[in-house]
């Protein structure tokens, strides 16, 4: 069963989708690649893949729009325009998305992050910014460094919303709460993969004790939908009870 809300985002200033697929279980939000909308993963065969746990009641899935992806990929007005956009996209994750999750559940519950490319960035970074609300992420073939696709230098708006950059210097109460959760970093090194922005991210975290493991699937994997439809059933098989 799917339904699919949408509604008008005074953060973004542009209307928002929210898709979910399932009756109960807990519940798991994915984040579409760079320009895609919330229905995305069902087109894709990534939510199909998923059907057995989201049958057997374990899962319930939601995916909202890749709004900050789309005005990246579009070069929408100015570097700094778009950088603004994907921490008001955060914003609207944590003060919207979520608390319509919340609605629809009947309460608060910690929910999974999981997505792949930009995807991953915006688990990342959500878990990393909001570990109250989040309790794992799964970040498959991640692009975590963005400075290149949005077109400009780190703002203060990339500063806040990119791990790379506000993890290093991130102390207290809000990293203590971090380092109780975890980060699964997935990535195979076919084509269009790069490793490397994985093992930055590990290192980053590792630095400040978060827990996090970096799964290498090797070379038969390339950054393609085929990848991610074998992985996320494995880490959400692990990581759900």
């Amino acid at each position: 069963m799917k339904v699919t809300e949408r509604w008008y985002s005074h953060r973004m200033h542009r209307e928002i989708a929210l898709a979910r697929w399932g009756h109960y279980g807990v519940p798991v939000l994915l984040f579409p690649t760079a320009g895609g909308d919330a229905e995305e993963v069902e087109r894709n065969h990534l939510v199909g893949h998923l059907a057995p746990l989201i049958e057997d009641g374990r899962i319930k899935v939601y995916s909202c729009d890749s709004v900050a992806g789309r005005a990246m990929l579009d070069r929408e007005g100015t570097p700094a325009h778009r950088m603004w956009l994907l921490n008001q996209f955060h914003e609207a994750v944590v003060h919207e998305v979520v608390p319509a999750i919340h609605a629809d559940i009947r309460g608060p519950q910690a929910v999974i992050v999981a997505g792949s490319s930009i995807g991953a960035f915006n688990s990342l970074a959500l878990i990393c910014r909001h570990p109250h609300l989040f309790n794992a992420a799964v970040c498959m073939s991640g692009t975590y460094s963005l400075e290149a696709l949005i077109g400009g230098p780190a703002t203060e708006d990339l500063y806040f919303a990119s791990p790379l950059h506000f993890l290093p210097g991130l102390e207290g109460p809000l990293l203590e709460e971090l380092q109780r959760r975890f980060v699964i970093l997935a990535t195979g090194t076919g084509e269009w993969e790069d490793i490397g922005e994985s093992w930055a991210v590990a290192h980053v975290l590792g630095s400040k004790q978060v827990p996090n493991r970096v799964d290498d699937w090797g070379p038969h994997y390339p950054h393609d939908w085929h990848t991610w439809w074998q992985m996320l059933p494995v880490y959400l098989d692990e990581l759900v009870p």
